[in-house]
């Protein structure tokens, strides 16, 4: 298995607990304090930088530096993580399929898509900061 996909992968699982542990705090603290609504408009700010910042320090250590090669580990990684939301939802969460993609759609107050579009962006961007 080549390093870089070992790597790739890393940096999915990584990805994936840091903003599990996001979720259930979002869940958990900010939704009691300041509601549904607000949190999940919080969540898409606070959320980004979180995936940024684990994009920031494990990005650079996969080794890929052309931005075609970033824009697919960008692309990896937005697949990864709506395919890890569904799987999450549908198999502990036991949701329903409407409420499944509910989470997708802007129209109700859920921003994980804008979230998956720019993580497809981080690695690039990453790259260009450093």
């Amino acid at each position: 298995m080549p390093d870089e996909f070992v790597r790739i992968l890393a940096l999915c699982i990584v990805l994936a607990g840091v903003e599990t542990l996001h979720g259930i705090f979002r869940a958990t603290v900010l939704v009691p304090r300041i509601g549904k609504s607000r949190a999940l408009k919080l969540s898409i700010v606070t959320g980004s930088a979180l995936a940024f910042g684990v994009c920031y320090l494990l990005v650079p250590g996969i080794g890929v530096v052309q931005p075609f090669g970033l824009l697919v580990i960008g692309l990896a990684l937005a697949l990864f993580m709506a395919g890890f939301d569904i799987a999450l939802a549908k198999m502990l969460l036991r949701q329903p399929w409407a409420k499944v993609f509910q989470d997708f759609d802007p129209r109700t107050g859920n921003y994980l898509s804008f979230g998956l579009l720019l993580l497809v962006f981080f690695p690039y961007v990453v790259m260009q900061l450093r």
